[in-house]
């Protein structure tokens, strides 16, 4: 779909991301696990996502495991650890043939057994280390279950004693219509952040999944959040933000506006750039930034957005 022309485009045509930070890769054997019959993603390896950075003019991205997948309740995996081990060893792998610009976060279902061995084991790992992608949809992740926040203090504590970022993707299951908004997202602040305060903590996707914002529990959860970056209330100093999928060319004006002021209520400098995974209908990195540019945002809001390279990336 063509996006509408805009009257600075040619003057700010300069303003690039840095850095992508939501980007996915896809094993031989993660692409065969999600193709349905009727044709699942490709195989995407590094060379192929820096082709696509190249075209953009992004010169970094952050490999965010799908390891997870593997663990996903919905499915009866087979040596489902050993599988979720070598998903996180590919990008691992993948991440070092471009070591300068590229950087891969491990993954893991964090309700499993083997949760806390397997981010041990990428924690030792040079290729690995830096991070860990959790999300909380495809894990059935439910916040309002004592035993879940429980067993999440757990994960985020061993993070943080390893110092590793941790990327979140917190929209609970939207197929299992699991409850979402403000309550949950009190309980991610009140008794997840605090489990991990030394390290960097990504929210993705704004707290909710897209294509585009039309999610309204999405909404409700990123307005709790919205206030408590604003007021720079405790747990919060290093809580960012990707809009990963959020500005979507299809949104209508009403829920661009309504996006660039939740942007503005974070604050410009919580928010980095990210396209997510090269496949189906997802905008690569050079039409999900040109969609990005769409919203009405200031020339200083998208340089300081472009310019923001999160912790763990530096």
């Amino acid at each position: 779909m063509a996006l509408p022309a805009r009257a600075d485009d040619a003057a700010a045509a300069d303003i690039v991301p840095l850095v992508d930070h939501h980007q996915h890769l896809f094993s031989p054997a993660m692409a065969r696990l999600l193709d349905s019959g009727a044709g699942g993603p490709p195989v995407i390896t590094a060379k192929d996502l820096i082709a696509l950075l190249d075209a953009a003019g992004i010169r970094r991205a952050v490999l965010l495991s799908v390891a997870y997948v593997w663990g996903s309740p919905a499915r009866k995996i087979d040596d489902e650890h050993a599988k979720v081990r070598a998903e996180n060893d590919f990008n691992g792998a993948q991440a070092a043939l471009y070591p300068d610009r590229l950087r891969a976060l491990c993954s893991v279902n964090p309700l499993k057994d083997y949760a806390l061995e397997e981010l041990e084991r990428c924690a030792a790992l040079p290729d690995l280390k830096h991070g860990l992608k959790l999300h909380f949809g495809n894990s059935d992740v439910q916040l309002e279950l004592p035993e879940h926040v429980a067993r999440l203090r757990q994960v985020f504590a061993a993070a943080n004693a390893r110092k590793m970022a941790i990327v979140v993707h917190m929209r609970a299951s939207v197929s299992k219509r699991r409850p979402y908004g403000a309550a949950q997202a009190r309980v991610f602040l009140e008794q997840l952040l605090p489990a991990a305060p030394d390290v960097t903590v990504q929210v993705a996707h704004l707290a909710g999944t897209g294509p585009g914002y039309g999610d309204a529990p999405s909404d409700e959860a990123l307005g709790v959040l919205a206030e408590a970056a604003a007021a720079n209330a405790p747990g919060t100093k290093r809580l960012w933000f990707d809009a990963a999928t959020m500005a979507n060319p299809d949104i209508t004006p009403q829920q661009r506006e309504k996006l660039a002021q939740r942007i503005r209520q974070i604050g410009a400098d919580r928010i980095l750039f990210g396209s997510d995974a090269a496949a189906g209908k997802n905008l690569r990195p050079r039409e999900s930034w040109a969609a990005f540019r769409q919203l009405p945002l200031t020339e200083a809001e998208f340089k300081r957005i472009a310019g923001n390279v999160a912790p763990y990336m530096r």
